[in-house]
């Protein structure tokens, strides 16, 4: 490709460890061999935090618009003129509304086409509601802006990807939205982004069970004979190679979730517990599904430790790397529609 990725940065609540893990990622020059980065902020914000972390050998470029990048520096938008005050660690309406604002400025310019894929960091899903963002997170967010029909979380570690069929809704109410038409819908979004944004030709797909022990025939629930073995079935039939249900606890602790290219788990906590626990540092949580590119680190705002230099940048850098890969393979595949022997041939160079 002629022209690096330029990858847009949100920073999500200037609060938590957002900045922190962007300049550590950001002061490798390394980076810049890689992608155009458009870090979307505050450069007062910016500098509070390199002051912080002790770096004096980096700094942001600063530009109107993401037409001005400079492809050998870490860029910077300034999204706001006031001076805002700044208290690691601490949740309030601050951290919240300058999330948004930088968020929204993103989002905004990937849309337009102005950045090629965008990193979010760690936003609080309360204190940046508002009259522009009554979302349960990101994902439902940028989904909405883009006008996606649907869209999967999925999470992405080295030796495991899990999505899930509910992301972020209340316990109680996981069994009522568990239907055949949204695990199907999942099924395919995690089928087709495997196969676009990882290039495996033909991924295989565990479902997991609702109920302990997979509804143990159904002794414990019948969602798992009544819902989602149907879906299962149907997915099959479509040519999606997907198998279960198994069983959640003891799927992942014998190790079987190694066997597939893929799992999907009913609900948020049920996925996230094992991958987080798998793949903790070097996770990246990836919205498959949306016509454009977004990644996000696996962890939160972490206030218990903003403003210490204790953030690891791990999953943060993964993210970044991982939202440069997706791009490149997306472009690549649009390139190689006409050529599908040879999209054979690439796939299984890379698997």
């Amino acid at each position: 490709m002629s022209e690096k990725i330029k990858v847009g940065i949100s920073i999500g609540d200037i609060n938590g460890i957002g900045l922190e893990v962007i300049i550590k990622t950001l002061s490798d020059n390394k980076v810049l061999d890689y992608c155009t980065p458009i870090v979307y902020g505050n450069t007062k914000v910016a500098s509070f935090y390199r002051k912080a972390l002790n770096i004096s050998d980096f700094s942001f470029n600063v530009i109107q618009q993401a037409g001005q990048a400079n492809p050998k520096r870490a860029n910077i938008i300034n999204c706001w003129d006031e001076d805002v005050r700044i208290e690691p660690g601490t949740v309030n309406e601050t951290g919240g509304k300058y999330a948004f604002i930088s968020l929204d400025h993103a989002v905004s310019d990937l849309l337009a086409g102005s950045i090629d894929a965008l990193v979010t960091a760690p936003i609080n899903k309360h204190n940046i509601q508002n009259e522009n963002f009554s979302f349960p997170g990101h994902t439902e967010y940028i989904q909405h802006r883009s006008n996606a029909a649907d869209s999967l979380m999925f999470l992405v570690g080295e030796d495991v990807k899990v999505g899930v069929v509910t992301g972020h809704i209340p316990v109680g109410e996981v069994a009522g939205k568990i239907t055949k038409e949204g695990i199907l819908s999942k099924l395919e979004l995690m089928r087709n982004s495997l196969k676009q944004d990882f290039w495996i030709q033909k991924p295989k797909i565990a479902v997991l069970g609702l109920n302990p022990h997979a509804g143990d025939n159904g002794l414990i629930g019948n969602e798992e004979s009544a819902v989602i073995a149907p879906a299962i079935e149907e997915a099959v039939a479509k040519g999606i190679f997907a198998f279960g249900p198994y069983s959640a606890d003891g799927f992942f602790a014998s190790g079987a979730h190694l066997k597939f290219d893929a799992v999907l788990a009913m609900y948020h906590d049920q996925g996230l517990i094992p991958f987080k626990y798998i793949a903790f540092h070097n996770g990246v949580n990836f919205t498959a599904g949306l016509p454009v590119v977004r990644t996000s680190p696996d962890h939160g705002t972490g206030y218990d430790i903003a403003g210490k230099n204790q953030a690891s940048e791990n999953s943060f850098r993964e993210a970044l790397f991982m939202a440069i890969n997706v791009v490149k393979r997306r472009k690549e595949m649009k390139e190689l529609t006409a050529n599908p022997l040879k999209i054979t041939k690439l796939s299984k160079d890379r698997d």
